[in-house]
C-alpha cells in the first residue's frame, strides 16, 4: 500500500491534525513519514524592498538603507529557516513517539508551488495536509490546499477537514465506474482492513437530467423538426428505459465492488442513490459522519486535461469529514465487468446454447461486447465478435 507519506505543516490546527492522521496511517501500513514546510525568503525580501519608500526619513539615507537591507536579508532568511526547523522538529517528535522513520524537507519558494514540485520530484504515495492553514477563514478550503490538490497527479491526497484525526466512524467511497473511483475503492478496502473499520460503497446516478433535457429541447423544436427527430417517440423511450438502465449500470458497479471486497476479505455495505450525485453523496456523508470519504480525482466523464472532477470538488469543499482524493487507477478485469454489466438477448442466448461453444467462447464474446460499449449481446454482436475472435466459425 503506502510506503511514503508526506505531511506539509505550518503549525495550524488542521496541519497538526494532519500530522496525527498521517502518523496514524503510517503506523497501520508500515510507511515512513516525510515532514515538509515552505518558507518564502524571496517573497519577504521583495516585500521589504517595496516598503522602503515608506520608511521614516532617517532610514532613507543610502548608508543606513544598505545596512538595513543586509541586516534584514540575513535575519529574515535565518529566522524563517529556524521557524521551519521548529515546525519539523515537532513532527519528528511525534514520529519518534510512534517509532516511525522520519525525513524532513525544508523548502524555499511560493508555498503551493514548492510543495507540488517536491511531491512530483519524490513521488510520495500519500500526501496528508490540512484543508486550511494559519490564514484560515472559518472551515473553508484554503487556497494552498486547493492548488496542491488540483496540480498533484501521481500521489493520493488526504485532506483533514477537522481537528480530530479519528472519530470512530466508517470509510465511505464514492463509485461511478471510472478507473480513478475503482482505484479509490482499492485504497478504501486496504484502509478498512488496516484499521478494522467498516466500508460503505456509494453509487449515485442522475436519471432526472434527461427529463429536464428533453423538456428543454421540446420548447425550442418546431413542429416539423419534432416530427423529423421523432421527438415524442424518443421522449417516451427515454422515460421507459433511462431509470432502469442507469440503475442497472450503477448497481453493476456496486456488484463489482462487492466482488473486489470479497477477494480481499473485507465486508462492505452497498448503497445505490438516485439524484444529483454530489448532492446525494453529500447528504449521505453529512447524515452518517464517516471518518473518511474516498473519491477519485476525476469521474467517468473526465479527461486528461481535467484537474479535478466537479463532484469531487464539491465533496472536497463541503464534506464534514476527512477526504482522500485518489490519483490511483484500477480497471477491473473484463470478465468481471462482463459478468455484471452484460446481458444476452433471448435470440443470442438460444443461439449460444444451440452452437454448443465452450464457456470460454461466451466469455470472449462478452468481453468483446464490453470493449465495443454494448450492454446487450444480440446475434449481430455475436457475429461481430465471432468474426473477430473466431474467424471462419459462425453458428
Amino acid at each position: 500500500m503506502y510506503t511514503t507519506i508526506c505531511v506539509p505543516v505550518d503549525n495550524s490546527d488542521h496541519a497538526n491534525a494532519a500530522v496525527d492522521l498521517g502518523v496514524m496511517v503510517a503506523q497501520r501500513v508500515g510507511a515512513r513519514v516525510i515532514g515538509s514546510h515552505v518558507y518564502a525568503a524571496c517573497l519577504h525580501e521583495r516585500r521589504f524592498k517595496q516598503m522602503e519608500a515608506g520608511l521614516p526619513e532617517e532610514y532613507q539615507e543610502e548608508a543606513v538603507l544598505e545596512r538595513q537591507r543586509k541586516t534584514h536579508d540575513s535575519l529574515i532568511v535565518r529566522g524563517l529557516q529556524l521557524i521551519t526547523e521548529a515546525y519539523l522538529d515537532q513532527v519528528e517528535r511525534v514520529c519518534a513517539g510512534a517509532n516511525l522513520p522520519f525525513e524532513r524537507r525544508a523548502l524555499e519558494g511560493k508555498n503551493y508551488q514548492a510543495l507540488v514540485e517536491d511531491i512530483a520530484a519524490h513521488q510520495y504515495d500519500l500526501v496528508v495536509m490540512g484543508a486550511c492553514g494559519l490564514g484560515a477563514v472559518g472551515e473553508r478550503l484554503g487556497s494552498v490546499c486547493e492548488r496542491v490538490v488540483r496540480r498533484v497527479r501521481s500521489s493520493d491526497v488526504l485532506v483533514t477537514k477537522h481537528r480530530q484525526p479519528m472519530n470512530g466512524g466508517s470509510i465511505m467511497v464514492a463509485l461511478d465506474g471510472s478507473p480513478h473511483a475503482f482505484g479509490g475503492l482499492r485504497t478504501a478496502l486496504a484502509l478498512g482492513q488496516a484499521f478494522g473499520i467498516p466500508v460503505e460503497v456509494l453509487a449515485a446516478f442522475d436519471p432526472y437530467f434527461h427529463y429536464a433535457a428533453f423538456h428543454s429541447i421540446g420548447t425550442v423544436l418546431s413542429e416539423k423538426a419534432g416530427k423529423v427527430f421523432r421527438f415524442k417517440e424518443q421522449e417516451k423511450l427515454h422515460e421507459e428505459i433511462i431509470d432502469s438502465g442507469l440503475a442497472k449500470i450503477y448497481q453493476a458497479h456496486l456488484d463489482i465492488a462487492r466482488d473486489m471486497a470479497q477477494a480481499v476479505g473485507v465486508d462492505v455495505t452497498l448503497t445505490l442513490l438516485d439524484g444529483k450525485p454530489a448532492q446525494k453523496l453529500l447528504q449521505r456523508v453529512t447524515q452518517n459522519r464517516p471518518w473518511l470519504l474516498v473519491v477519485g480525482r476525476v469521474g467517468i466523464h473526465g479527461d486528461d486535461e481535467l484537474d479535478i472532477g466537479s463532484t469531487t470538488e464539491r465533496l472536497l469543499r463541503d464534506a464534514p469529514c476527512h477526504v482522500l482524493i485518489s490519483n490511483q487507477t484500477y480497471q477491473p478485469p473484463l470478465q468481471v465487468v462482463a459478468r455484471h454489466q452484460v446481458v444476452w438477448s433471448q435470440d443470442a442466448a438460444e443461439r449460444m446454447a444451440r452452437t454448443g461453444m465452450p464457456s470460454c467462447a461466451k466469455v470472449g464474446i462478452a468481453q468483446y461486447a464490453i470493449k465495443q460499449g454494448h450492454s446487450v449481446i444480440t446475434t449481430a454482436v455475436m457475429d461481430e465478435a465471432m468474426a473477430r475472435l473466431m474467424p471462419g466459425r459462425h453458428g
